[in-house]
């Protein structure tokens, strides 16, 4: 129904007319302009800007979580960073992938469907190479995973289903369960060629090896949540305190951390003529008294004295003091 004017607003606009303040060709332009939008029925937008921006934020946070879960499981720095967020059909989404690649279907309980995770094989190998004693390398051939290859993925892909979980935590609590594999993209079929689905592009790096990985939603599972994933209901829910649950969680994932720990000797300081004739045999003296108790670093960090030693024949040291608490530096 149109909007009805008063007669002040008559007046007021037909003086602006007279006057020349508004263009009435400007206006029909201007009118016509906000009353044309273009729309594509193939692909229609479900998702609003806010529901994405939401999704990102979930899965930049996914992406440190799989980072440091990676990390610590394949024994190997795991770099993981958002790539893109968009939005596609089924469809497009298969014939974008390469054949082989690696697909990995999860049911996410209490949500009605599957989504996929996909990342192409130099990153399956990387993994495999690596959980097989390897350094994370990649041969360049392009072949199709074989069973024991698939279980060993198989246990990688899970490690990110429980970073999954913890993700989506401030929206909703989910229960990923691994529900197959496939190499072959036109053999997934979770959902219609023409649903919507939402794709999230990961950025991975293991060693020396690097790709890029598929976490496809469709828009059918994700419906039940959509009016939880706004920027202001995910910063509400993630200021929520810590359960004994979610702590007890966190100090266990803490213990599993590994720490580099090495112990200084000593120091001293030679001119380049004394280092040229160095042999084999020839003793280099220190500066460090053998009374004085060793530094003890954790990590890069100075955190315990100790003296040295030997324990079932191997070089050992007895710690003596602490030299930081706390992270300071005492004394200062």
């Amino acid at each position: 129904m149109a909007e009805i004017l008063t007669q002040n607003e008559i007046d007021a606009l037909l003086q602006a007319l007279s006057s020349g303040a508004i263009d009435a060709e400007s206006v029909k332009s201007e009118d016509k302009s906000k009353r044309v939008r273009p729309y594509d029925f193939r692909r229609p937008s479900k998702f609003a800007k806010e529901q994405i921006r939401t999704i990102v934020m979930i899965h930049e946070n996914f992406s440190r979580l799989l980072s440091s879960s990676l990390s610590a499981y394949l024994r190997a720095m795991v770099q993981s960073e958002v790539a893109s967020v968009d939005q596609l059909t089924y469809e497009e989404f298969v014939k974008s992938l390469q054949n082989p690649t690696v697909i990995n279907v999860l049911s996410l309980k209490p949500l009605e469907g599957n989504m996929v995770f996909e990342f192409a094989s130099n990153l399956a190998f990387g993994f495999i190479d690596r959980l097989l004693g390897g350094q994370g390398a990649y041969d360049g051939i392009i072949r199709e995973l074989t069973e024991i290859e698939q279980m060993v993925t198989r246990r990688v892909v899970v490690r990110m289903a429980a970073s999954i979980k913890e993700a989506w935590s401030n929206v909703i609590d989910l229960d990923p369960e691994y529900q197959g594999m496939e190499t072959n993209p036109m053999f997934t079929q979770v959902i219609p060629p023409t649903e919507m689905v939402i794709l999230v592009t990961l950025d991975v790096k293991i060693a020396e090896v690097s790709g890029l990985m598929n976490v496809c939603y469709p828009y059918v599972l994700l419906e039940p949540v959509l009016s939880r994933l706004s920027s202001q209901y995910w910063f509400a829910s993630s200021k929520k305190s810590f359960s004994t649950e979610a702590t007890t969680t966190l100090k266990n994932r803490l213990k599993e951390a590994v720490l580099p720990v090495e112990v200084e000797l000593g120091k001293t300081t030679i001119n380049v003529r004394e280092m040229l004739s160095l042999a084999v045999g020839d003793v280099i003296k220190l500066e460090q008294s053998i009374k004085e108790p060793l530094n003890v670093k954790v990590g890069k960090e100075e955190k315990y004295y100790g003296f040295p030693g030997i324990s079932n024949n191997r070089f050992a040291v007895q710690l003596y003091g602490v030299k930081q608490k706390g992270g300071e530096r005492d004394g200062k």
